[in-house]
Formats: structure tokens, C-alpha cells, sequence
């Protein structure tokens, strides 16, 4: 401590006050980390609608879900649609991830809460997300297209003819699979609409979609003889009538009016 004697008065002051300065710094740095890493509370406002994240499905393709994301854009919504990881096959819990940072990081951007649209099994994902991540306390609302929250007889059947093809997430998606399992029957702690189609060819059957506590709209008790692949969900017009609609402050159990099928009827 001999370069501390070796110092004036005026100079073992000011060291002084700096080293206070410091150890505050710390503190109010460790606080807000601590204070951050605590559970959210309470539920986002309906009436203040923040961005919407748009999470792809099986394989993680970004393109018919632009075309959608463009469309909410336009009512003057901000939207994002997410990148998987890797080529969107692998393990559901890594595109969980991929989802919490972005809520994090529109929440950390002043956004109030943030507004979830999981097409096909990036439904599942936002499901397995709410469960797991606090969701009521972030996001303010949830609309799956075509989501299998219940699995899917294709993937089960894949495993079984050509393993080598199925590859983790597909593994995940096989009706009565661990992953699935462990938020079968958890509360659906939010406002959610889940749409889908009775003539879904990939999520077999369609209804693996309906979720107990959700809105389900299967779209031909809406539409009567409407045909809409599991493909088209994203970019069909009636869908995206009902999609938009589902975005507003209105409550979900309004639903949209039966003129949604004349007025948007390609």
C-alpha cells in the first residue's frame, strides 16, 4: 500500500470517491440483472397490441409466411418472422429458444408484449413456449394455423417406414411423443385461436389442432365447402381475414362474421 501513503490528501480523496463510485456502479448493475432474471407478472394489455412474431413450421421455411407477415404489415403492425435453427428439423425445444430471444428482445425494445402466429409445427412451438417460458406474462396473444399440438399419424408413420427420414422434430411430432406429453393438458393461460382445415393432408387428423381452453375454428364450420390445403393456411385469403381479425382488441370469442367467406373467397 505504499503507492496509497505515497499520495496526497487531496489525491486519496478523490481515489476514494471514485472506488464508492464504482462499487455503486456494481450494485445497481447487479440489481437490474437480478430484477431481470425474475419471473414476469401479471398479463399484457389487450387493448395495446406490440409486435407480431411469425414462426414457421416443419423445415423452417420463411416464404409463405412473408407473404402473410406483409399482409399484417400493411394494417400497420410490426412483424417478424422468425429464422429456426439449424433447417427447422431438429430438436422443437432449440426453436423454443430461437423464439424466447426474440420475445426478449422485442420486450427489452419498449415492445408491451408480443403477438404469436405459429404456422403448422411452429404452433407447436409457440405451445411448448407458453408452457414453458411464462408466456401469459409476455405475449398478449396466440394464433395457430394448422398446428399439430397433438401430433401428427404422418410423422408416426414416417418413423416407422423410413426412420432414417424422420429426423428429431419429426420424432417430436409422432402423436403420444415425450415432448407432446409434457404440455398435454397444461392451460391454455391466454387468449388463442387455433384455425385448420378438414382437408389437411399433412396434419392427419386435422383436429390434432384443437386445444382445450383455445378458440378452434375449423375453417369449413366457418366456410362450409371451403378446400384449403395445409400449404394454402398462410396465404389464403379467408385465412388471412380471420388472422387479422384475431390480431385486433376485440375479444377472440367474437369471432369473425360468416361475410369473411363471401368477401374473401378467391
Amino acid at each position: 500500500m505504499r503507492w496509497w501513503t505515497g499520495l496526497s490528501g487531496r489525491r486519496r480523496v478523490l481515489f476514494g470517491a471514485l472506488a464508492v463510485l464504482v462499487v455503486v456502479l456494481v450494485l445497481v448493475l447487479g440489481v437490474r440483472v437480478l430484477a431481470d432474471r425474475q419471473p414476469r407478472a401479471g398479463t399484457p394489455p389487450q387493448d395495446r397490441p406490440g409486435p407480431v412474431l411469425l414462426i414457421p413450421g416443419y423445415g423452417g421455411s420463411r416464404d409463405a409466411l412473408l407473404a402473410l407477415a406483409g399482409r399484417i404489415g400493411g394494417a400497420g403492425r410490426e412483424t417478424r418472422v422468425l429464422t429456426l435453427a439449424g433447417d427447422g428439423t431438429g430438436d422443437l425445444l432449440a426453436q423454443v429458444a430461437v423464439l424466447d430471444r426474440e420475445v426478449d428482445a422485442a420486450l427489452d425494445g419498449g415492445a408491451p408484449s408480443v403477438d404469436l402466429i405459429g404456422y403448422s409445427a411452429g404452433g407447436v412451438v409457440a405451445r411448448l413456449w407458453v408452457a414453458r417460458h411464462d408466456g401469459e406474462h409476455r405475449a398478449r396473444r396466440v394464433v395457430t394455423l394448422g398446428a399439430p399440438l397433438h401430433g401428427t399419424t404422418l410423422a408416426g408413420t414416417g418413423r416407422v417406414l423410413l426412420p432414417d427420414a424422420c429426423p428429431t422434430a419429426c420424432q417430436q411430432l409422432v402423436p403420444g411423443s415425450a415432448l407432446l406429453s409434457s404440455v398435454d393438458g397444461a392451460p391454455v393461460p391466454l387468449p388463442w385461436l387455433s384455425v385448420w382445415t378438414e382437408t389437411d393432408e399433412t396434419v392427419t387428423p386435422p383436429d390434432s389442432a384443437r386445444l382445450d381452453g383455445a378458440v378452434n375454428l375449423p375453417l369449413q364450420q366457418l366456410c362450409p365447402g371451403i378446400r384449403i390445403g395445409h400449404s394454402e393456411l398462410p396465404v389464403d385469403a379467408v385465412v388471412t381475414a380471420i388472422v387479422r381479425t384475431a390480431l385486433g382488441t376485440a375479444p377472440l370469442g367474437s369471432g369473425p362474421a360468416n361475410t369473411v367467406c363471401t368477401q374473401n373467397r378467391r
